[in-house]
């Protein structure tokens, strides 16, 4: 019983990371038709920017910000200087953002070496808390409700402003939206910084739980991939509950077969390109 119970918590934990990673990818791929490759770079590089912050004698906060900050940055000038000049080419886009996200990886390997990195949760979420005379970290319980707070403050963005109102607009229909005067440029700029500020956070946040490592970039794109693939195109909803189903689905299939576990965790994407090529929450889209 108390794995069980051990293993689902940590399946939440692992959730409320992807869930941040994904929600920006989704967004990104919803808006722009782009299969954002260098989104896991993102990922990693902020929860190397949070180490540094960290090891500067910073506090958690602030290596927070500074993440989503330098890492939104960096997402708005690729945008900018790369992804604009390669508009209406969406192979020349996928693969220029591979080629960023390699040179980040490499850049990243350059600054901080290659050996993993542990990082120490913020002091007053260290320790663990009692359920059912289980001790369990309470920095893990945190993460969850940080990601819950995150999606009610992007649910809050994208149903009750009128940046969101544009931002659905041009997922469902990217054409009409620009018919009625939805200044594109401007709102994919937008987009890619509040998606990759949102992936930059995600790595500082699963910093004390997956320790910061070359290569977490190649281990946490296939699951959000799978995420929005499993949720639907540029949905918030399909996002959240994605990340938590593939959470479970992953933790658990790990644990109870490692040798299957990527099986386990594919074969499912693969079924539902078949079944329901929109994914779960996806709509039809121009």
């Amino acid at each position: 019983m108390s794995f069980w119970f051990i293993q689902s918590l940590n399946s939440l934990a692992l959730g409320g990371v992807l869930f941040t990673l994904a929600a920006g990818f989704s967004l990104i791929f919803g808006l722009m038709r782009i299969a954002n490759l260098s989104h896991g770079a993102y990922f990693m590089f902020g929860a190397y920017i949070g180490l540094s912050v960290l090891e500067s004698g910073h506090g958690f906060g602030v290596a927070v910000l500074a993440a989503g900050l330098g890492v939104g940055i960096l997402g708005g000038l690729v945008e900018r200087l790369v992804l604009r000049r390669l508009a209406g080419n969406t192979l020349s886009q996928v693969l220029a953002t591979l080629g960023v996200a390699f040179v980040i990886a490499d850049g990243s390997l350059w600054i901080w070496g290659g050996d993993p990195r542990p990082v120490s949760p913020p002091e007053w979420l260290a320790g663990g808390v009692q359920m059912l005379g289980l001790t369990f970290p309470l920095y893990r319980l945190a993460v969850v409700l940080f990601s819950c707070v995150i999606a009610i403050c992007l649910w809050l963005l994208l149903d009750k402003t009128r940046l969101g109102v544009m931002i659905r607009a041009s997922v469902d229909d990217r054409q009409m939206a620009q018919g009625i005067g939805v200044p594109a440029s401007r709102l994919f700029t937008v987009v890619f910084c509040l998606g990759t500020a949102l992936a930059g956070v995600g790595g500082v946040m699963a910093a004390p739980i997956l320790s910061v490592y070359p290569g977490l970039d190649a281990d946490m794109l296939p699951l959000a991939l799978v995420v929005v693939i499993l949720g639907g195109l540029g949905s918030l909803a399909g996002a959240f509950v994605g990340s938590f189903l593939i959470g479970f689905v992953y933790s658990f299939g790990q644990v109870l077969f490692p040798d299957l576990a990527y099986i386990i965790l594919f074969l499912p994407m693969v079924i539902i390109l078949a079944v329901r090529p929109r994914g779960l929450f996806g709509r039809i889209t121009a």
